[in-house]
């Protein structure tokens, strides 16, 4: 991507699906492939031109801030803020609006591991056509039930959306990693009612603003037991 952008990383969640581990262990703390699955997204950023990146913060918000400041300093600015009480996905978005500034921004929930890059994602994003100024990557899940999954355009645009339905049309799942320009952010907090949650109150009333981009690699919810010990063995590291 030829100019710079921001970041935040979404990192508040309880992570009431990976106890016992996350009573003691934010879940964005969690060993893949022998460390921290928030250290793997730091890494990415980094790497494809992020400038500053912030990291919304709830529970065991002392252990997120103590491993960020510990941490080898970079020239990527990292910054985190707390909640005290959890605004959701697109509540976070819109509460940090000022963040963002004028730059193209990328929202990530930390608790996903992602085996690609971001240099794809973001080119994508940047090569968007004219009128759509968000972009989201989706990937093939092998439980679709529990996503959001997408009928697509032949151009890369969002025709159809079905969110943590019985019954979904298939398998091609958004991955709730998302390109946004300042237009978008606007307009999220011109919404009403307020949306809470990004994926259930703002996705399907705005289809026509969407690019996508797809991953072929690996991509999987490290929220479970079962995701965590998936990505370890693909990261190289059995999950204990």
């Amino acid at each position: 991507m030829a100019k710079a952008y921001r970041a935040i990383l979404l990192a508040a969640g309880l992570g009431t699906r990976l106890r016992p581990l996350t009573l003691t262990t934010p879940k964005c703390l969690t060993m893949v492939g022998g460390k921290p699955l928030l250290e793997h997204w730091l890494e990415k950023l980094e790497q494809s031109g992020c400038e500053e990146v912030l990291i919304n913060t709830h529970y065991l918000s002392e252990a997120v801030v103590g491993y960020v400041s510990k941490r080898k300093r970079s020239k990527m600015k990292i910054e985190t803020v707390y909640e005290s009480e959890l605004l959701g996905t697109a509540g976070t978005l819109s509460a940090n609006r000022n963040f963002f500034g004028n730059s193209t921004s990328l929202m990530i929930h930390a608790d996903n591991a992602m085996m690609d890059d971001l240099f794809g994602f973001l080119q994508a994003h940047e090569n968007r056509r004219e009128g759509l100024d968000i972009t989201m990557l989706t990937f093939r899940t092998s439980t679709p039930k529990n996503c959001g999954i997408l009928d697509v355009g032949s151009s890369g645009n969002i025709i159809g959306y079905h969110e943590k339905t019985a019954d979904p049309p298939g398998n091609l799942a958004n991955g709730a990693l998302y390109a946004i320009e300042p237009s978008f952010l606007d307009l999220l907090g011109e919404m009403r009612p307020k949306p809470v949650d990004f994926s259930r109150d703002v996705v399907p009333r705005h289809l026509e603003r969407f690019n996508t981009w797809h991953t072929n690699n690996v991509y999987i919810d490290v929220g479970t037991v079962e995701g965590l010990a998936e990505a370890n063995t693909y990261w190289g590291n059995s999950y204990q």
